[in-house]
């Protein structure tokens, strides 16, 4: 099982690369994000590895870092969520966003994936949401899980709401009401959490 490649960047497209390693080259799928983080052809390089060994083929993925790995074992934990269809997801929110962005229940920005639709949307945030803290999102702030949004009332759930009425993504919103309570304790009313999440939204 390859877990790691080091080598030379042989080639690169817009949804692979080949890496020479000691002469041989690997081709291994990857997503935007790793994509772009790539050196150019003929300069060293590694890749973190999943291996998918099928019936009829052996496919490599590749990752810039371990927090994509790590996204891409979740994703692909998710009924009708494949390899290629968890790339194209971790190219459209990267691991830094993906937790809070499921948290925050926002099945708009997973849907802008290619091959996301609602349904497959809602899917990947029931199944996900309770596996957030377990996965290595670099930068991810740590949420209260009395901050998660099974709930429809409370001070929180009205200061999100608030901040999405005034035209802040919902992941936006939930990211800066979650910083607010964690800074002004559980106790904190809406309007306090609203002032608060405004000043995180500024920063």
């Amino acid at each position: 099982m390859i877990a790691k490649l080091a080598g030379m960047v042989d080639q690169v497209s817009p949804d692979a690369a080949v890496i020479d390693v000691g002469g041989v080259g690997y081709l291994a799928f990857c997503s935007t994000r790793t994509i772009s983080r790539l050196p150019a052809a003929g300069s060293p390089a590694s890749l973190l590895i999943e291996t998918h060994v099928r019936e009829d083929h052996i496919h490599l993925y590749g990752f810039i870092d371990a927090a994509e790995r790590d996204w891409f074992r979740q994703l692909t934990t998710v009924q009708g969520v494949g390899a290629r269809l968890a790339l194209a997801i971790l190219s459209t929110v990267p691991p830094e966003q993906l937790g809070l962005t499921i948290l925050a229940q926002d099945k708009a920005i997973l849907s802008r994936a290619d091959g996301v639709g609602p349904k497959l949307a809602a899917r990947i945030v029931n199944e996900l949401r309770d596996k957030v803290g377990g996965v290595a999102a670099d930068g991810m702030p740590t949420v209260p899980i009395t901050l998660a949004p099974d709930a429809d009332a409370g001070p929180a759930a009205d200061a999100v709401s608030a901040l999405v009425n005034l035209g802040y993504r919902r992941t936006d919103a939930f990211g800066a009401v979650a910083t607010a309570t964690q800074r002004l304790g559980a106790g904190a009313d809406a309007t306090a959490l609203i002032r608060a999440g405004l000043q995180e939204l500024a920063r």
